[in-house]
């Protein structure tokens, strides 16, 4: 990676002191970058400077809107390891998001990994499903200290780590690679209401294809995938804006359901690692 120009790295400043302090900014912090390549550099250089190992990435939809001009149909950011929540049937999980910023709750299809997917690997569609370890249902919480992150488009929501504040891990959908999987069903409420309702083919080319577009494009980027780490695949049925203390139900049929309430993020510890990840 060459050297960040200094617009960049105050961007990167802005974001990475803003999650640590757990603090809104109500301005972009900066001048947006004019390519998504620029705004994965901001990206690798937040992620080096940030406490805790990736575990793993989530991938989201480039509203048609902006496919054109970024020539790209979706995006990632990094999870986090302390970010990463397993679910136990029946607990309401706390999920954490910026009080003074963005938070929404996403219905998510997530892969694990079953071996290791260096730079240099060929990538085919073959090789995705031949990876996949496991696929599960889940969730995805995005939260950002920036409100306005999506209404500035893409590049803005990859210089912010991808807008992600977390996942929770469901359970192996049982008979993933012998099921249609554009049939799952998905579902998310929020305070009792239901704001999105679908299926794995809302996903162009569904969990698969999503793991496809991050194992090419990490290849580009010059970043390994080692086995275990986690894919979320995008949001199903949208990505749906809540408040602190919104309670959501995310339910996938048969194939599992979670409880959730967002609470206010707490400043990081002295130590580095997050004082509230629920």
């Amino acid at each position: 990676m060459h050297a960040l120009t200094p617009n960049q790295k105050s961007i990167s400043d802005a974001f990475v002191s803003a999650r640590r302090k757990a603090v809104g900014l109500p301005e972009y912090p900066g001048t947006l970058p004019g390519s998504m390549a620029e705004g994965y550099e901001i990206q690798d250089y937040s992620i080096a400077r940030w406490p805790d190992a990736v575990a793993g990435w989530k991938i989201g939809l480039v509203p048609p809107a902006y496919r054109e001009a970024v020539g790209a149909e979706r995006l990632v950011g990094p999870v986090f390891s302390g970010l990463v929540h397993s679910h136990v049937e029946g607990e309401l999980h706390d999920m954490p998001v910026f009080a003074d910023g963005f938070a929404a709750v996403e219905a998510e299809f997530i892969i694990k990994l079953g071996r290791d997917v260096p730079v240099g690997t060929q990538i085919t569609p073959e090789l995705a499903r031949d990876v996949t370890a496991s696929l599960h249902v889940g969730v995805e919480i995005a939260s950002s200290p920036f409100p306005g992150i999506n209404d500035l488009g893409p590049i803005c929501v990859i210089t912010d780590f991808g807008n992600n504040y977390g996942v929770i891990l469901g359970p192996e959908i049982e008979g993933w690679r012998t099921r249609d999987l554009t049939d799952m069903p998905a579902k998310v409420e929020i305070n009792g209401e239901t704001v999105g309702e679908t299926t794995a083919a809302a996903l162009p080319g569904g969990p698969l294809g999503a793991l496809e577009f991050i194992l090419r494009l990490m290849q580009v980027r010059g970043i390994d995938l080692p086995a275990g780490t986690l894919i979320s695949t995008g949001a199903v049925t949208g990505v749906h804006q809540a408040e602190v203390g919104a309670k959501s139900r995310v339910s996938f049929g048969a194939d599992g359901a979670f409880d959730l309430v967002l609470s206010p993020l707490s400043p990081m510890a002295e130590s580095g690692s997050t004082a509230a990840n629920g």
